[in-house]
């Protein structure tokens, strides 16, 4: 969530007058996140995300929109969608697709405690569940493809370790499984992508990595960012609780359990990948803010090194 298309309170009203969303009175840019140029947006009618898509193209948006709404009308805590008056969800904004949602309250915590930790793996369940009745249906883009192509575009950047690394991760990493369960995927919810207020989920955000996948694997993206100790090692305690409050929720299948490490090295991989890839091949923007791709680098270190059982 950088911005990369800068946005004029004149433009940006002339674009509002096709939705019903009032009369602009602030627009101040996200700094935060990498893919897309996103904008708080308060009206007269309330408070809105403004997000131009500066990858993703028309033909895919329906999916991520049409997720996002059809999990707020299932009751999970995610953005609303606000259609325009011939009822599309996005339009075109400075030559980009854009769409406007709602603004959720909360905000994100940077050291979740036991209490944040259950909700989030019973939120995930829950969304899990909820999407399993979306009819749309989107191949996950950072899925086995993207990582064995990423892979190789950089393999030539790296030393002797760590590219002795992404070999060992790359046998190991397994690819989307049908006969596991599975469904739409966020793909993406680390802490920045959650809100709270108090102990309570207020907010799921920034959908736009999902697709449909294994949810073991979404399971394990989850616990390799909320349950990781400053040393790059899974905290057993916080991996119980979380991992423990999904299961009590949705059961998780013994066939989806001895996949558990694998998963584990496959969303480390995944993720060190692409931090690798937008630290070396950077894009223009205003207030991009790329992420340290060694965290991920000391995570999937230590998956294969000790390769983590199954918690519960």
């Amino acid at each position: 969530m950088a911005v990369f298309t800068p946005v004029s309170p004149i433009e940006l009203s002339h674009w509002l007058s096709d939705h019903q969303a009032g009369s602009l009175l602030t627009l101040t840019p996200i700094a935060s996140g990498i893919e897309n140029t996103n904008y708080f947006v308060d009206t007269s009618s309330g408070h809105h995300v403004l997000t131009l898509f500066e990858k993703l193209g028309p033909a895919e948006l329906p999916y991520y929109l049409g997720l996002m709404q059809h999990l707020a009308q299932q009751g999970l805590p995610c953005p609303k969608p606000l259609p325009l008056s011939h009822n599309a969800l996005f339009s075109p904004l400075k030559g980009k697709p854009a769409a406007l949602v709602s603004r959720l309250r909360g905000s994100s915590v940077i050291a979740p405690t036991l209490g944040q930790c259950e909700q989030i793996g019973k939120v995930l369940a829950q969304m899990h569940l909820a999407g399993a009745t979306y009819t749309l249906h989107q191949e996950n883009p950072r899925g086995t493809p993207w990582i064995q192509s990423t892979a190789r575009q950089l393999s030539h950047l790296l030393d002797s370790g760590q590219q002795q690394r992404l070999s060992q991760a790359l046998t190991i990493a397994p690819s989307f499984d049908p006969t596991l369960p599975h469904g739409p995927i966020h793909g993406d919810l680390f802490r920045d992508n959650v809100l709270f207020e108090g102990e309570h989920v207020s907010g799921l955000i920034d959908f736009y990595f999902a697709g449909d996948d294994n949810w073991i694997y979404d399971l394990a993206i989850v616990v390799n960012d909320w349950c990781m100790t400053p040393a790059a090692r899974l905290d057993a305690t916080r991996v119980t609780a979380l991992v423990g409050a999904y299961r009590a929720n949705r059961p998780v299948q013994p066939t989806e359990q001895a996949t558990w490490s694998s998963q584990l090295t496959r969303a480390a991989l995944r993720f060190w990948l692409s931090r690798l890839h937008d630290l070396h091949q950077p894009r223009a923007s205003q207030l991009l803010q790329p992420h340290d791709p060694a965290w991920f680098d000391n995570v999937l270190s230590h998956h294969l090194e000790q390769p983590p059982s199954w918690p519960c």
